[in-house]
């Protein structure tokens, strides 16, 4: 799965990972997040975020 990165403040939404802050489980890819999820670091919404890496 492939991450994204946030490139406000650059914090990389790892699916591997998830978001467990935010109770989003470890293997959710960044598609499946929902719609109102925002940047945990800055809080810059889903939509503003670039693919990082291949």
């Amino acid at each position: 799965m492939r991450k994204f990165i946030c490139p406000v403040c650059g914090y990389l939404y790892d699916p591997a990972a998830g978001d467990l802050g935010r109770e989003i489980a470890a293997g959710t890819a960044f598609d499946d997040l929902p719609d109102d999820w925002s940047c945990p670091g800055c809080d810059i919404v889903k939509t503003a975020f670039m693919p990082y890496g291949d």
